[in-house]
């Protein structure tokens, strides 16, 4: 995705300063932002950078709350507990908003009914890492060695559920392994044991695993996408380096409770955009791996469209891998 460019709609109704009347005294104190996974991961990073420019243009700080727990589904579970006044918004993910539906049949909350929709934050490529001492040193080399050591082989993630839990359980299913599963209370402290060689691998997003990549603390074997991540532009693609059924991009996106205003809602959705059209923000996420979002996606009606048809894609693709929340 373009990087440069979003919604030119949203960014122009910014910049006219029309901002609903209802909303031109919100808000009065600090917003509560939600992250549904322990700090250091990438949500969290990425979410930081954000809220650091929706405060400059909103007036008032976003503080960060890191709520984890059961693939960040407690975090999202939190949010929709909290009063519906634009204090209280989050940020969820493909895992918290789509995933969630198939992998947990008593989920508590409806991914698009329960929550009002602030616009779409960034998409990342998912990178199958692993630790320096891994003896493979190609997606090959590492498919032959996972499949030689299934019984021993362990895998690190932040929780059942994440999307570093989904989108390895999925690269399990296509080369038919079952190793070991580690869960880790987010990507930040499963990301330290991996570099520190407690763990074996790590499926995670480019935006997690890109300072280490470049440090040399870990190994990068492929990008599941289709076109290299200009952050990582010597990582070959999944399809360069003979899996080419592999390729999964992951999201971000913020959200409020049901029933929030729709004036601030809009004057949220505003402040999201402006950040995201902030040139220190888009060098930041860029240097990480993130994509901003283009057409329609940065707006509350393409969010909610957007996740009516993740959850489409995600649930059938989940059920065929066998994957459910005790795997």
């Amino acid at each position: 995705m373009n990087r440069r460019h979003i919604i030119a709609a949203t960014a122009a109704a910014v910049m006219a300063g029309v901002v609903p009347a209802a909303a031109q005294t919100y808000p009065t104190r600090p917003i509560t932002m939600i992250i549904p996974f322990a700090a250091g991961g990438p949500t969290d990073v990425v979410a930081r950078i954000v809220a650091e420019a929706m405060s400059k243009n909103l007036g008032q700080s976003v503080v960060i709350e890191n709520v984890a727990g059961a693939g960040g589904t407690t975090g999202a579970t939190r949010l929709t507990q909290q009063q519906p006044d634009g204090y209280s918004i989050m940020i969820g993910h493909t895992g918290t908003h789509a995933a969630s539906v198939a992998l947990y049949p008593n989920l508590r909350y409806n991914p698009v009914t329960d929550f009002a929709q602030i616009g779409l934050v960034n998409t990342n490529a998912i990178l199958i890492t692993a630790k320096k001492a891994l003896p493979a040193n190609n997606l090959s080399e590492f498919v032959a060695w996972l499949k030689a050591n299934e019984r021993t082989a362990n895998n690190a993630h932040a929780g059942i559920g994440s999307v570093s839990h989904t989108t390895c359980l999925l690269l399990h299913a296509i080369i038919g392994v079952k190793p070991q599963s580690v869960p880790y209370r987010g990507t930040g402290p499963a990301m330290n044991d991996l570099v520190a060689g407690q763990v074996d691998y790590l499926c995670d997003q480019v935006v997690n695993v890109a300072p280490q990549v470049r440090a040399g603390t870990i190994k990068a074997f492929a990008v599941a996408q289709a076109a290299r991540n200009a952050a990582l532009p010597d990582v070959p693609t999944t399809a360069e380096a003979g899996l080419p059924a592999y390729q999964v991009v992951v999201w971000n996106a913020m959200l409020a409770p049901k029933g929030t205003p729709d004036a601030i809602v809009t004057r949220l959705n505003q402040a999201l955009v402006a950040a995201l059209n902030d040139d220190g923000v888009k060098a930041r996420l860029a240097e990480l791996g993130a994509d901003l979002p283009t057409g329609n996606l940065a707006t509350p009606a393409g969010l909610r469209a957007f996740l009516e048809a993740e959850i489409a894609k995600w649930t059938p693709v989940i059920k065929a891998a066998g994957v459910t929340a005790s795997n």
